[in-house]
Order: structure tokens, then C-alpha cells, then sequence
């Protein structure tokens, strides 16, 4: 081909944009108990409005697990070594020797979180747990610490009840409603869903009344040398969605409904309620709130040693007005 007749190919590739920017393939991520919990409401947003695509990423769908070191294992596996997953599950699985790094912060409350009994049961408050089956999600979650603290709060040792792991939301309900339980973790939507089938017997805040990371983003070390675009994209992306939550909260409960399989009326309580304690973080990390957790962690023996923020943590690919420690 005459080097006229190349140019001119180039020139057209180039107008028509088949040229202009390499072409996004689809990929997942991993975001914790997606579809079972709101952990996953911002990505479901960013997704369903574009935020994703505007920044070059063809994310089409979510890896995820009934939570702790599972949702970690899928993280390292994922076609983007990138997920939201339990802060403790993502500590357990750094002192246990994973190359990972915390590279950005997620939900910043555990006001949402309680266990539920049959609307029968003589559990109604901490003050009853004790000799009864108690179940939380899986080993190193969030719920696995909490049912910890909670203990230490009413002044019990975990040899007082039975804790038992039941796997995902929907399987700790389930295991409440068949009796196989005495009580379990639940949260949203599946709490708003059921009342009436069940009762609260007490909140995770009854154990704790201070704000608490649950969440935080995560990746490999050998991604975060060299995926450093596409890890601020998925923040940023994920930023946007939290802001765009917050300014509107009905249309986005309406999008994640969809994504759930969920109930429009009912999510849009539940998420005019969260918008009201700040559930979702826009990816700063709060320093404060995570010591919080590490406490509740130490409290309870969960810890395997002292952890060193400056080690682990990567603040490097929050935009930059967000890479100021809290």
C-alpha cells in the first residue's frame, strides 16, 4: 500500500474513533454480598447511569460471596483485581500473607446491621442471647466481629451461646424462619421485607454507637503497580454513584430495585434512611472509623498483630482532595 493510501487509512480508522482509545473489554469486579446487601448500591448506579463507561470501563457485572475471606479469594481471582469487601476480612487475609493493598475506603456505618429472631421468641435484647444458636455470616466478616463485641457488651463469652456460620443474608433468614436458629444477622432490604415473619433482637449499634468502616476497597500489590488508571476510574466511578445516591435518592433506589430484584416503594425508604446517617463513604479512608473496627477486632482476639496503616494502605488512587487522611 503507497503511503498515501495508508495515511488515508489511518486518517479514516482515526475519524471513525476505531483508533482513538483502545476498546474497553467486559469485565467484573468483586463487591461483598451483591444483590443481598447495599454494600453494592453505588456500583449498581454507576453502572445502570454510565459512570463506568465515561471512564473507559466495561465493568458488566459483580463477583460476589456471603462475605469474609471468600469475597477476598474472589478479589485476587477477579478479571480486575478489585472489590469492596469486609475491612476485616481484608486484614485477616493480609496478616495471613495475601499480596493485597487497601486503596480506598466504602461504607462508614454498622447502623444497619441486627439480628432477628421468630416474632415468638423470648430474645429481645442482648440481655437473652445467652445458651441460645446464634449465626452471622462467615468467618473474618464484619458480622463476625460484631457478634463478638456484642458479647463482650452484654458481658458474655462465646462459649455462653452457639455461633454458627449461616453463609449470605439470605441464608441467615432462612435459617431463622425454619427454626434452625435461635437468631441471626440480617440487614437491608431483607429486614424491611420481612417484618412481620420476624422480630428484632438487637441492633449491631446497641453494641457500638461510634461511626465504623465496614467496607473498603482492595486490591493486589503487583495490580496496584501497574492498574493504577483503571483502579482511579473504579473509585471515581464508584464516587460518583454515592453522590449521585445522595442528590437522588428515589431514582437510585429504583435502579438498585432493579439490579435486586428488589422492591421499588420499600427500597426508597430504606434508602432515604441511609442517606440520613451517611451510610455510603465517597472512598475517603477514615482512619478513625477503621481503628474503631481494628478495636472490636483486638477485642475479641481477631487480630494476628498490630496493624500499620502506612503499610497496607495506598491512598494514591483516590482523586487527590480525598488522599487526606481523616
Amino acid at each position: 500500500m503507497g503511503n498515501s493510501l495508508r495515511a488515508g487509512a489511518f486518517g479514516f480508522l482515526l475519524m471513525s474513533g476505531l483508533l482513538a482509545a483502545p476498546l474497553a473489554r467486559a469485565e467484573t469486579i468483586t463487591v461483598t454480598h451483591w444483590g443481598s446487601a447495599f454494600y453494592g448500591a453505588p456500583y449498581a448506579v454507576a453502572l445502570e447511569k454510565g459512570f463506568f463507561k465515561k471512564r473507559g470501563l466495561d465493568i458488566t457485572g459483580f463477583l460476589t460471596s456471603a462475605g469474609g475471606g471468600t469475597s477476598v479469594r474472589n478479589t485476587l481471582a477477579g478479571e480486575v483485581p478489585f472489590g469492596e469487601v469486609a475491612l476485616p476480612a481484608a486484614i485477616l487475609a493480609i496478616q495471613s500473607g495475601q499480596p493485597l493493598k487497601i486503596i480506598s475506603g466504602g461504607v462508614e456505618s454498622v447502623d444497619d446491621i441486627l439480628w432477628i429472631t421468630q416474632p415468638e421468641s423470648q430474645i429481645n435484647s442482648l440481655a437473652d442471647i445467652k445458651g441460645k444458636k446464634i449465626a452471622y455470616t462467615a468467618p473474618g466478616s464484619v458480622t463476625n466481629m460484631i457478634i463478638l463485641t456484642c458479647l463482650q457488651k452484654a458481658g458474655l463469652e462465646p462459649k455462653d451461646v452457639q455461633l454458627v456460620t449461616a453463609g449470605d443474608l439470605g441464608a441467615n433468614l432462612s435459617a431463622v424462619l425454619n427454626h434452625a436458629v435461635d437468631a441471626a444477622m440480617s440487614g437491608e432490604p431483607l429486614w424491611s421485607e420481612n417484618q412481620g415473619k420476624v422480630k428484632a433482637a438487637f441492633w449491631a449499634k446497641d453494641c457500638t454507637n461510634a461511626a465504623m468502616t465496614q467496607t473498603v476497597g482492595i486490591t493486589t500489590t503487583d495490580y496496584a503497580a501497574t492498574g493504577g488508571e483503571k483502579l482511579r476510574a473504579l473509585i471515581d466511578a464508584r464516587r460518583e454513584g454515592v453522590d449521585y445516591i445522595k442528590a437522588h435518592p428515589d431514582e437510585a433506589a429504583d435502579i438498585v430495585a432493579k439490579a435486586y430484584n428488589g422492591d421499588q416503594k420499600l427500597y426508597r425508604e430504606v434508602f432515604r434512611h441511609f442517606v440520613s446517617f451517611e451510610y455510603f463513604g465517597d472512598g475517603s479512608l477514615h482512619f478513625e472509623n477503621m481503628n474503631r473496627m481494628l478495636d472490636g477486632m483486638r477485642l475479641v482476639g481477631r487480630l494476628k498483630a498490630p496493624v500499620d496503616w502506612s503499610q497496607i494502605v495506598d491512598a494514591s488512587f483516590l482523586p487527590k482532595e480525598l488522599q487526606a487522611t481523616h
